[in-house]
């Protein structure tokens, strides 16, 4: 009865707010948008009188008479099993009976509701709840968490818009920043997200934790997460630490969260599309006017207050993403992997020169520039030079790293049998997938110190004949026939036997015959 009660005041308040928006200019479909419901629903609330509303809500809704049959199997079915949904109900009522009338599923799930109200058969769940406990506050300067979101804005027309968003918030006292696209972000748009938090926090922090977006991640590889080509680059040249949560794991990261709800539901809900940068300017206002500026119902702190705090232990920023209004240029590649920019040299990652046509395109900010492939994957990033004559190098392409491979592969040779047929194999893997040749040397350096010798060469091998070039393909193998001969071996059970002692053996009285039996015979 209380939930039929609290039904009813539900549809009263709709058909109330129905009316108000009506008064207010907006049409059927924009008002179904603002309350949730059909069009068809705010059509027949709008079509009624206050008093035509309340007869209607006062008539007693009946049990479908087509079903009426069917309501004993219904209500124990749902007392055996309170967890079944509707449309299971309605697959068991066809299986059970072939002359079931022929209702629509709607019909069936409000013969179930009406069931269940009458008798209090809450709906369980199939399996027990996950277990877990809220996490303890983050050390200053220690965490920001990142996400994802979207949208659908009002439009001055009856369609809506779609917009995309990236939220950042500082762990510690959810210092929070937001950006705007008016498409799907792009593993650049990303990056660009970030340069615009770093910026508005001033600071960043030691690590950032994000969920598993497609345009950051391309495999959680057992914890051994592979970044894209141009988030792995970005993140190698700046000094935070990437985390990624586990799949299904919302908890990990519930701060962030629950400011992807703040954000739809305190900035965006009911506010007019006016293009991406009056979103973008109207979200900054929004940031320091509320979501940084009021008490947080949490920490029952104001963000902005703490985040003067938090600033001393925070990390400077290297990025300025103020870019000016210089265009894309596009610059040739000298033989040594650098480039001649306004009078300075710029190195770029050993093995981009390919050829006296090698080209790269080149993004100039305020105070960096950007260097990307012609297919736009971010190579490099460097601090604009002003002088003249100088060469400015990035501290990774300082690095030697033919020669750190070089040392790694004459390591792992001098681990695998066979030298020759061992050379030849590394080799492959080299002229194969020389993208991954330090990770399949690290790989096999890793797991063949502790195979047996044996199984290496035989691996060695298969993998040789069958043209597998692949550091994976081959320590499979190798534990293939380690565990193949593992169970061959036949462990030879020999039974007891019990001997004894040499003298005990001596000690034995012969059987003797009784007489009268040879007297018998004569």
């Amino acid at each position: 009865m209380k939930a039929q009660k609290n039904k009813h005041l539900k549809k009263a308040f709709m058909w109330y707010k129905v009316k108000e928006l009506s008064e207010k200019g907006l049409n059927k479909t924009q008002i179904s948008l603002e309350v949730g419901i059909h069009r068809k629903t705010v059509r027949k609330y709008l079509a009624m009188s206050e008093d035509e509303f309340s007869k209607w809500l006062e008539q007693s809704k009946n049990l479908p008479s087509k079903l009426h049959d069917y309501y004993e199997y219904v209500r124990v079915l749902l007392d055996r099993h309170p967890y079944l949904s509707a449309a299971q109900v309605e697959d068991r009522l066809k299986e059970e009976f072939s002359q079931l009338p022929n209702v629509h599923s709607k019909t069936v799930y409000n013969f179930v509701q009406v069931i269940r109200n009458r008798y209090g058969i809450k709906k369980q769940s199939g399996h027990q709840p996950r277990q877990y406990q809220k996490l303890p506050e983050s050390d200053y300067g220690l965490q920001t968490q990142a996400d994802m979101g979207e949208y659908n804005m009002q439009t001055n027309g009856a369609s809506r818009k779609k917009v995309y968003f990236m939220v950042f918030i500082l762990c510690r006292f959810r210092q929070k920043y937001v950006y705007f696209k008016n498409a799907p972000f792009t593993s650049r748009d990303a990056i660009t997200a970030h340069d615009n938090a770093f910026a508005y926090f001033q600071e960043q922090t030691r690590e950032i934790l994000y969920d598993q977006d497609r345009i950051l991640i391309m495999d959680e590889n057992l914890g051994d997460v592979l970044l894209t080509q141009e988030f792995k680059i970005y993140c190698s040249q700046m000094d935070f630490k990437p985390i990624f949560c586990r799949k299904s794991d919302p908890e990990s990261k519930g701060k962030v969260e629950n400011a992807v709800k703040y954000v739809k539901y305190n900035f965006l809900r009911g506010r007019i599309y006016e293009g991406e940068e009056n979103l973008n300017k109207s979200a900054l206002a929004w940031l320091s006017r509320t979501a940084n500026a009021k008490v947080h119902s949490s920490t029952k702190k104001v963000p902005v207050r703490e985040w003067e705090i938090e600033r001393s232990y925070l990390l400077p920023v290297k990025i300025n993403p103020k870019i000016t209004s210089e265009p894309l240029l596009r610059y040739k590649v000298r033989k040594d992997n650098t480039i001649n920019y306004r009078s300075n040299f710029y190195t770029l990652p050993v093995g981009t020169y390919q050829g006296p046509e090698t080209m790269v395109q080149l993004k100039n900010y305020q105070e960096e520039i950007r260097l990307y492939t012609v297919e736009d994957d971010l190579l490099s990033i460097h601090p604009l030079c002003l002088g003249r004559g100088m060469t400015i190098r990035n501290t990774d392409h300082i690095r030697d790293k033919s020669q750190s491979i070089l040392k790694l592969k004459e390591e792992i040779l001098g681990m695998l049998p066979n030298k020759e047929k061992s050379g030849q194999y590394v080799e492959m893997i080299s002229r194969e997938k020389p993208r991954y040749f330090r990770d399949s040397l690290l790989l096999m350096k890793k797991h063949i110190a502790s195979l047996e010798m044996d199984f290496l060469v035989r691996s060695l091998d298969f993998c040789l004949e069958n043209n597998l070039y692949n550091a994976n393909t081959f320590i499979e193998v190798v534990r293939h026939y380690r565990d193949e001969s593992e169970t061959s071996k036949v462990t030879m059970i020999i039974p007891e036997i019990n001997i004894k002692n040499r003298l005990d053996a001596l000690d034995i009285m012969p059987e003797t015959s009784n007489i009268s039996t040879y007297e018998n015979i004569l």
